[in-house]
């Protein structure tokens, strides 16, 4: 009898002062078996939006494709940057209207528009905003890190630091996440992405 099961993995997204940061760990792994070490698993939607995922990567890599793609339309269209309310809101239609097949991956989208906003969404689309939040089966031990330590008005610096050190408590303890952090940052000035081990 063949079981099913769910690829593991952990993101955290963390506002701060001016910006979000997005972390994920770079494992894929399926059951007790490593499928990938090195998968990226943060994405740049737009020039002040991006997102991280938790679960399959395949479904997350073809909805940040479809976002990609319907947001360059939108800002052709509105003749401005599209807000990251707006990308998540879209996201989430996306999601939902594939509710009965639906795409099987956490979801952390974030970004800068004036102020900095993070909103977390599950398979089924539901947009929940907040200031930190964490997905993946490293979630817990990653809001462990997050409940203690973070403070409104952090500044990049201590953000990246944060979503580093509860990515690696994550790693800790979960089987299924590991080799290597990947760092989006956006603020004002666009996003930029970085490799921390």
């Amino acid at each position: 009898m063949a079981y099913m099961y769910m690829p593991g993995a952990t993101a955290v997204g963390i506002t701060y002062t001016g910006g979000i940061v997005l972390a994920s760990e770079r494992r894929i792994s399926y059951g007790n078996f490593v499928v990938s070490k090195t998968t990226k698993k943060t994405f740049k939607i737009t020039d002040f939006v991006g997102a991280c995922c938790a679960g399959m990567v395949a479904d997350m890599q073809v909805l940040a494709m479809q976002m990609r793609a319907l947001t360059k339309v939108r800002k052709l269209e509105l003749k401005r940057e599209i807000p990251p309310n707006s990308v998540a809101k879209m996201m989430s239609s996306l999601m939902y209207e594939r509710r009965f097949y639906p795409l099987l991956t956490q979801v952390i989208v974030g970004g800068v528009d004036g102020d900095a906003t993070i909103y977390t969404l599950d398979p089924l689309g539901s947009v929940l905003p907040d200031d930190y939040a964490a997905v993946g089966t490293g979630a817990e031990m990653a809001l462990g890190v997050l409940d203690q330590e973070f403070k409104k008005g952090m500044q990049e610096k201590d953000a990246v630091t944060l979503a580093v050190k509860s990515i690696r408590s994550a790693i800790m303890r979960d089987a299924a996440s590991g080799d290597g952090i990947d760092v989006l940052v956006c603020d004002k000035n666009g996003i930029r992405e970085s490799v921390q081990n």
